[in-house]
């Protein structure tokens, strides 16, 4: 029984470490296109974006719009993956408690 509770542990920290992993790519495509938004405050005559292996040129209204949705959709990823990981930490706290309880005795 304990050693299928350590088990668990083990795979809630995999899972932990997996998902903390996600949320750094995200917070980093985050900063990207934070940055990118910034760019675009500035006095621009041509925008261009890159699309698999072109630049293509596209207006500075249809570019903010792009990347507002796509930090809009970044934010609820990271919002998600901080729930799991909130989650997670609670179940593996909560084992950890059971497992020294078992072995004090």
């Amino acid at each position: 029984m304990e050693e299928e509770k350590i088990q668990k542990l083990q795979q809630l920290e995999h899972n932990l470490q997996s998902l903390m992993m996600q949320r750094q790519s995200f917070q980093s495509q985050l900063l990207d296109v934070e940055t990118a938004q910034n760019e675009l405050e500035k006095p621009q005559k041509e925008v261009y974006k890159i699309m698999s292996t072109i630049m293509v040129s596209v207006t500075q209204e249809e570019m903010k719009r792009e990347l507002q949705e796509k930090k809009e959709v970044l934010n609820l990823r990271v919002k998600s993956i901080e729930k799991q990981e909130s989650a997670l930490k609670e179940e593996a706290e909560k084992i950890k408690e059971e497992v020294l309880k078992k072995l004090k005795k």
